[in-house]
């Protein structure tokens, strides 16, 4: 089976506005480990740095935008594995 390892940027953002934004690695669904836990709410990340960005609630800034938190610490992203996949990219077996 042929392993589809894509190489995830540095820096990715979910703004379609941003310039770290890349429309097909996010329809693949990437996952953000931050310092060992699961994050389902970043915005954007930053390996090389070690922050993410986290959406505050339900706080809109002026222009309407979430308002974002950055939190510093270890970054780990990782595409998503797909229905059916484990997390090393093989079938379940049975």
């Amino acid at each position: 089976m042929a392993e589809d390892k894509t190489e995830l940027p540095d820096r990715l953002s979910l703004d379609p506005r941003s310039p770290y934004c890349d429309a097909e690695i996010l329809k693949r669904g990437v996952g953000i480990r931050f310092n060992g836990q699961e994050k389902t709410n970043v915005e954007e990340y930053c390996v090389s740095e070690g922050w993410i960005r986290v959406s505050a609630g339900r706080s809109r800034d002026r222009y309407g935008n979430p308002m974002t938190l950055k939190l510093k610490g270890k970054v780990e992203p990782y595409i998503e594995p797909s229905l059916g996949e484990t997390q090393d990219g093989e079938a379940p077996e049975g």
